[in-house]
């Protein structure tokens, strides 16, 4: 193990070659409803997070629709113990609407509020911790552009869907380019729909998977971007070798094991924490799954994570819990 305390992006540099580290590395995120919808106040939550906790890196949490609202996407904050935010309308009314979609301009609306928010929490948080975006697979988004009719449109009219990824596409590759001049370090990169009770394989290989790079590879000049699969019975091998630097998945609740995903994946891992046990368990089962997590790996290549966000009401013990599982 190293001799002297190492800086955050050291231990995470470090943690991704598989190196020795001072210690495993740690963060926890979860949503700010309310306060993600003004730039300045969701800087001053992820501060004030950052300051209690003291984590590795922090993720931005924009507010789970903001890629949507320039194509009309309106939603509304109904509570619940996520904190994303429940969509109220549908943009895609007919088949026709996919090629009506236009490329989006990062400088205007929500994007260019979305893009305020990280320089901003950049500035808060200061040079000294590494800051990810939170960026939605164009598949995630079309599932929100056209609600419970997506498989519908793209099953019997795969060519409008595609003509629609398209066009979210170069709206998010525009996105990330324009984020280049700000501080981040990195995109973490939400892919969505890969499980067999939303989309086939093949049906994902095709929908999804090239519409991911195209992403990522806007994103390849930063030193840490972290990819999560979203879902409980993923395709997970389809993920293997995308050009990400590390990889968060549920693997407590739907696997496969953080022992099994390093295997298979290049660059560290992110879990070992149920997101419920983090709501609703003790500080002992929290310190338990954390011991576990560092079992599994050996403490390399560990960024010690719940699977996805964590509960706007996990208690602060919790937390405190996971936190001070890696000493320092």
């Amino acid at each position: 193990m190293p001799e002297s305390a190492m800086s955050k992006r050291e231990r995470l540099e470090a943690t991704i070659a598989g190196a020795p580290v001072d210690r495993p590395a740690v963060s926890l995120w979860h949503h700010w409803p309310g306060d993600d919808q003004r730039p300045e106040d969701l800087a001053a939550a992820h501060l004030a997070w950052q300051q209690a906790c003291d984590f590795d890196f922090v993720k931005m949490m924009p507010a789970s629709d903001y890629s949507l609202r320039d194509w009309g996407v309106q939603s509304a904050w109904l509570g619940g113990d996520e904190g994303t935010r429940t969509y109220q309308n549908q943009v895609i009314q007919q088949v026709d609407d996919w090629a009506r979609l236009p490329v989006l301009d990062p400088t205007t609306g929500s994007l260019a509020e979305a893009r305020e928010a990280v320089e901003l929490t950049c500035a808060a948080v200061g040079d000294d911790v590494p800051v990810i975006m939170t960026i939605f697979s164009p598949l995630g988004q079309l599932r929100h552009l056209a609600d419970r009719d997506l498989l519908f449109y793209l099953r019997h009219h795969p060519d409008a869907v595609l003509a629609g990824l398209e066009t979210v596409t170069e709206s998010t590759v525009r996105f990330v380019e324009s984020l280049r001049s700000t501080r981040l370090s990195g995109v973490f990169y939400a892919a969505q729909m890969a499980e067999p009770s939303r989309l086939s394989r093949a049906e994902y290989q095709r929908f999804g998977q090239p519409f991911d790079l195209r992403v990522l590879e806007a994103a390849g000049d930063w030193w840490f971007n972290l990819l999560h699969i979203h879902g409980l019975q993923v395709y997970f091998d389809l993920f293997a070798g995308y050009p990400v630097h590390a990889v968060n998945w549920h693997d407590r609740e739907g696997g496969p094991s953080l022992a099994a995903g390093a295997e298979a994946v290049r660059g560290a891992v992110s879990g070992g924490l149920d997101r419920w046990t983090m709501l609703r368990g003790s500080p002992a089962d929290v310190r338990r799954e954390a011991a576990d997590a560092l079992e599994q790996t050996g403490g390399r290549r560990l960024l010690l994570s719940t699977g996805c966000v964590i509960m706007t009401n996990t208690p602060l013990n919790n937390v405190r819990a996971a936190r001070a599982s890696v000493a320092g």
